[in-house]
């Protein structure tokens, strides 16, 4: 984490923000647990110190993808319920015990492979079940869950705490997929020997706002948590977390026909105002953000103009009073006026790959939440 005068840009994340949206997912499912989803770094925030964030809230339960996400999260908080959403993976099942970390079995290979250990040792290690439902990527499909219905000793040994699965098109309300998972979900914990049955959990962020029928025993909050708009086309209504400041490094005006940045993808139509800031695909300041992006000094939007590049990105500030656009200046990238949401469009991608994108050369700050 670079140092302010050093760093480029300023990253801003807001852990009391955090909170804020977990204590509001969690009130809308007064029935069921609410888990915290804190892979990939937390989504790029700092598993360090969200999660910690989020225990000091009340959560008790955690999502990561990988072991060493989970050993990692272990160290950090060691009173958790950590589950590994990718399962065993080809790890040592003994990497789960010596850490109590729950992998979520995803094919009958995984469930065999635990059930023996399991037996090897004498113990009926928790573990979680995945029944794929629409998604064909990981868990069982229905072919494997009848299976162990009809050969429930494949499983013998295992102590199941959930059975999941998960929704491909949560943030679509009306999309009728919904409906045909939820029912596809019921089916497999119906089909499901008494042996193996666990809580159910199902939805995600999204599927939180879905109701009542979709949060079974335990949600897994996810992308809400960090501020990511939880349903399509709606109003957000969760807490901004970031906030992404650049520093202007230079302004400079040209006329035409000079052109901007590598590829000459813009030219100047009129006497136009460049301000280069420091952040660029480096940082996680995506590419595709190239000529429709943009930035926000004193509130007023200056455009991304010319491609994005590792280090810098130019804006057209001409619209911005030269006393703030000007060297060591700072341009709002994300935030109050140009939320997640919308530099994920920009960008044309989503909110996740945003987040998940940014980069360590920015010097971070954090607020709220021991700060």
């Amino acid at each position: 984490m670079s140092e302010p005068s050093h760093a480029g840009a300023i990253l801003t994340i807001d852990l009391g923000a955090i909170a804020a949206n977990y204590r509001l997912l969690r009130e809308m499912v007064p029935g069921a647990e609410c888990a915290c989803v804190v892979k990939a770094d937390a989504y790029g925030l700092g598993m360090d110190r969200v999660a910690p964030a989020l225990a000091a809230a009340g959560c008790r339960t955690f999502f990561v993808a990988q072991t060493g996400e989970g050993i990692a999260l272990r160290n950090r908080l060691p009173e958790a319920t950590i589950h590994v959403l990718n399962g065993l993976a080809g790890a040592d099942p003994r990497d789960f015990t010596d850490h109590n970390l729950v992998p979520v079995l995803n094919n009958l290979a995984e469930i065999e492979a635990w059930a023996r250990f399991c037996r090897e040792r004498g113990t009926a290690f928790a573990t979680d079940i995945h029944a794929d439902t629409a998604m064909s990527r990981l868990g069982l499909t229905g072919q494997d869950v009848a299976l162990l219905a009809a050969e429930p000793g494949l499983a013998k040994g295992i102590s199941v705490s959930h059975v999941m699965s998960h929704l491909a098109c949560a943030e679509e309300q009306d999309n009728p997929l919904n409906g045909r998972q939820l029912a596809a979900f019921g089916g497999a914990l119906a089909a499901l020997p008494p042996a193996l049955s666990g809580k159910a959990s199902l939805a995600n962020s999204s599927a939180i706002f879905l109701g009542s029928d979709y949060h079974f025993d335990m949600v897994r909050a996810g992308a809400a948590l960090y501020g990511i708009a939880p349903v399509a086309g709606q109003p957000n209504p969760m807490a901004q977390v970031v906030s992404l400041q650049g520093k202007i490094l230079q302004v400079r005006e040209i006329d035409t026909p000079q052109t901007v940045g590598y590829g000459a993808t813009h030219r100047a139509a009129r006497k136009e105002k460049i301000a280069t800031v420091a952040v660029g695909y480096a940082d996680g300041y995506l590419r595709s953000l190239s000529n429709s992006g943009g930035g926000y000094i004193g509130g007023i939007r200056a455009p991304v103009v010319g491609r994005v590049s590792m280090d810098l990105t130019t804006l057209d500030v001409s619209s911005v009073p030269d006393d703030q656009a000007r060297p060591g200046a700072l341009v709002e990238l994300i935030g109050p006026h140009n939320p997640i949401d919308q530099v994920a469009a920009d960008a044309g991608t989503i909110a996740y790959e945003i987040l998940t994108s940014l980069g360590s050369r920015y010097h971070r700050v954090y607020t709220g939440g021991g700060g």
